[in-house]
């Protein structure tokens, strides 16, 4: 759409709020991936890169629980019960994937905000910007 500002963001920057109030073709515009959830861990977003990197389609991932369907590999103290445990979060950890694919590491940022009840899982692989 022309007039229509892009939607560019880093890893680092973006910010909650920006994720919450993006549409599908402004996630699809960052060049990391993107996995929001709700409270009871179905998949709400899923963004192009997550979909292309971890080689799964939208439709096999929207309304699936995270943890327990998508990445169980994160059902973890590091990753899934953080946001369980924590009202606020804004953390980058390093992990390694495992699931599905050789060992790939990767930096997680885990984002949670009393303000909206969507989580965002975010992955950047080495290679993304």
């Amino acid at each position: 759409m022309v007039g229509q500002p892009t939607f560019k963001h880093t890893f680092d920057s973006v910010l909650f709020d920006d994720l919450v109030a993006v549409d599908k073709r402004g996630l699809d515009e960052l060049e990391f991936g993107v996995i929001g959830f709700d409270p009871a861990y179905g998949v709400t977003h899923y963004n192009a890169v997550e979909s292309s990197s971890a080689g799964l389609s939208p439709t096999r991932v929207l309304g699936r629980h995270l943890f327990e369907e998508v990445a169980p590999c994160m059902n973890n103290f590091m990753v899934a019960q953080r946001f369980e445990d924590e009202a606020e979060l804004d953390e980058v950890l390093p992990y390694v994937l495992t699931l599905r694919m050789r060992p790939t590491p990767v930096q997680l940022r885990l984002l949670k905000s009393g303000r909206s009840e969507t989580r965002f899982l975010l992955v950047h692989r080495q290679g993304d910007k």
